[in-house]
């Protein structure tokens, strides 16, 4: 599939509850050395729409350039919108941050786990691939512990850097201090220099 990017070749698979996840790959993966991977979740608002309250959309492009750049690896796009809440209690979830919840207090609120995602799905892929062994592309820990627990050797992490913008700055804050996800402080451009 040619994209802005460059050329992938694109894998559609069906999960047994019905769920239809995409692989983005380019090079060859599955000559038993470790491959690039990013496990990217849905999200209508930030990919499809380049909503700013979250940093998915650019993660989204950031994350497709450099595997071109590498000229070898795997993005997986995981139907998990939300962190796996789904869309329309997302949107709910938005309602209540405009109140002033944080995401993960917005998704208690509505009685919803903070971050409902699974990663069987994302090792079975990944093995279908022929790559049981990645680094992966991510900041947030539960996705190297997830596909550790499904049987994925994560040899090492790459981290995403996105900067923040005044709509994102206290979600990825909330990212960073109440889900672990491995981000340096952050501030606005400009802001740390003042």
């Amino acid at each position: 599939m040619p994209t802005r990017y460059g050329d992938f070749r694109l894998v559609v698979y069906r999960a047994p509850h019905g769920q239809e996840h995409v692989a983005l790959t380019v090079g060859a993966i599955d000559d038993g050395d470790p491959v690039v991977a990013r496990l990217h979740s849905e999200c209508l608002t930030g990919d499809v729409f380049g909503s700013s309250r979250c940093d998915c959309g650019e993660q989204l492009a950031d994350s497709l350039s450099f595997l071109q750049e590498q000229g070898r690896g795997i993005l997986l796009y995981l139907r998990q919108e939300g962190r796996g809440i789904g869309l329309t209690n997302k949107i709910r979830a938005y309602v209540l941050q405009d109140q002033g919840y944080d995401t993960v207090e917005a998704n208690l609120a509505l009685g919803l786990p903070a971050d409902r995602r699974d990663y069987r799905d994302a090792a079975e892929i990944l093995r279908d691939l022929g790559a049981p062994r990645v680094r992966l592309l991510t900041n947030n820990p539960a996705k190297i512990e997830g596909l550790t627990r499904h049987g994925i050797a994560v040899v090492e992490r790459l981290p995403m850097q996105v900067p923040p913008n005044p709509a994102n700055l206290r979600y990825l804050q909330t990212k960073r201090e109440r889900m672990g996800h491995l981000l340096p402080p952050l501030a606005l451009p400009g802001e740390a220099d003042a």
